[in-house]
């Protein structure tokens, strides 16, 4: 299966245009089939033809941007100890697979430049969040391993810290902009714009409470998805709600039942 790279760096816009299917973002690979953030897991969405992976990245104590969600090893390794603890060798050794299935002994950790260059070989796109707590040289060093592996178009930044996104802003202006949030700012358009933005990316929760936020961000040009949601009874309301994209555990199923709906 070929999936297509997104070129992001030439402007694609990421509204979904009518009769589009929803786009279908594999929240940390395909994370209900395989241990979350790992090769295996992005293989998992990757063989169900979703174009875009989502990652979490956080640094180790020697600065090197690894793919984990936690703040700890504690709950997806067999290690224990914060990630900025723990160096990059360290991380390394990690058996990332076995707390999922005794199948998937053996997976690792991957750095970012590791995932990076598993999706030049193997095909997709990057939703990268900027986790937890950097500092300016921390982000710049994960844009600098973007650019290092020649990723830049194949890349879509986010975070729910707005100074991370100002930041990579600063770094590297064409690289596409997400901002996520569990709450709605009082004013989502104006925050979007000030950050420049390509999409604002609510959870379900929060999108319930003003569902009419969805209009308000598309007449400005702002794409909106909507994390993290796994069922179909779901999947239906916010295709009609008219969003963009859901971020998803379940990709295979999603786009199964986005193809079976149509």
């Amino acid at each position: 299966m070929t999936l297509t790279p997104v070129d992001t760096a030439a402007g694609t816009h990421f509204l979904r245009k009518p009769g589009e299917p929803l786009r279908i973002w594999a929240h940390r690979g395909g994370s209900s089939s395989a241990p979350e953030n790992t090769a295996a897991s992005d293989e998992v969405a990757r063989r169900a033809g979703v174009d875009w992976i989502e990652t979490d990245v956080q640094s180790t104590k020697d600065g090197v941007p690894v793919v984990l969600h936690d703040a700890t090893v504690d709950r997806t390794t067999n290690g224990t100890g914060e990630i900025r603890s723990l160096t990059a060798a360290q991380v390394a050794e990690l058996d990332a697979g076995s707390w999922f299935a005794p199948a998937f002994a053996g997976q690792r950790v991957r750095t970012l430049v590791q995932q990076l260059d598993g999706l030049r070989a193997r095909g997709g796109n990057l939703l990268l969040e900027i986790k937890n707590v950097h500092t300016r040289d921390s982000v710049g060093r994960i844009v600098d391993d973007v650019y290092d592996r020649e990723m830049s178009g194949r890349v879509f930044v986010q975070s729910f810290e707005p100074q991370h996104l100002r930041w990579v802003r600063e770094l590297a202006p064409e690289l596409p902009l997400g901002l996520l949030r569990g709450v709605l700012d009082p004013d989502p358009v104006a925050i979007a714009k000030d950050l420049e933005v390509l999409a604002y990316n609510p959870s379900e929760a929060a999108l319930q409470t003003r569902p009419g936020i969805v209009a308000e961000l598309h007449a400005a040009g702002v794409a909106v998805n909507i994390w993290t949601v796994d069922n179909p009874t779901s999947w239906r309301a916010l295709e009609r709600a008219g969003v963009d994209g859901i971020i998803t555990n379940r990709p295979a199923e999603l786009a199964g039942w986005s193809a079976a709906t149509r």
